[in-house]
Order: structure tokens, then C-alpha cells, then sequence
């Protein structure tokens, strides 16, 4: 009996752990997934550099073409897109 008390810290600390660290971050990874999968044509985004600009082309190969003035394309990598200002309506 005395050695399972022992191991009840243990347990409570990871279970804390998990709540507070691990669970939360895999959250936002998800979200992070489902955005970078939901870009088209027309969205406004920020890349993790800080360069705004307008999403002209999505590769299949996990590229993005983003025109960052008249004229001027870079090709960033999907996942480096930090966030979307503006969404664009789908087509109908």
C-alpha cells in the first residue's frame, strides 16, 4: 500500500502536466493544421517572417505563391503561413 502512495505524486504532477502543457499545444497545432489546409485563392496572410501579402496560387506540393506588391510572388512553404487576415468568400 505504501509503495502506490509513493507513485500518487508522480501521477498528479503528469496529469497536471498534460492539462495544462501538453493538451493545450496540441490544440493549437490542429487549428494551425486546419487554417494552413483551408487557404485559397484571394486570403490575405501573415507569414512567420511578418510578410503580408495575397495568396495568388496553392500548390499541391505544400506550397504557396503569395503576392507581396504588383507584381512581386514568393513562394513560401504552407506551414510557415502564421495567420490569415482576410478570408475570401468561396466560389459558388
Amino acid at each position: 500500500m505504501s509503495s502506490i502512495q509513493q507513485f500518487v505524486p508522480l501521477i498528479l504532477i503528469f496529469g497536471i502536466m498534460y492539462f495544462l502543457l501538453i493538451r493545450p499545444q496540441q490544440k493549437k497545432l490542429k487549428d494551425h493544421q486546419a487554417m494552413v489546409k483551408a487557404l485559397r485563392r484571394g486570403d490575405q496572410v501573415v507569414t512567420q517572417g511578418g510578410i503580408v501579402g495575397k495568396v495568388v496560387k496553392v500548390k499541391e506540393d505544400g506550397e504557396v505563391e503569395i503576392e507581396i506588391a504588383d507584381g512581386v510572388k514568393v513562394r513560401v512553404i504552407q506551414s510557415t503561413i502564421a495567420n490569415v487576415i482576410n478570408k475570401t468568400e468561396p466560389a459558388k
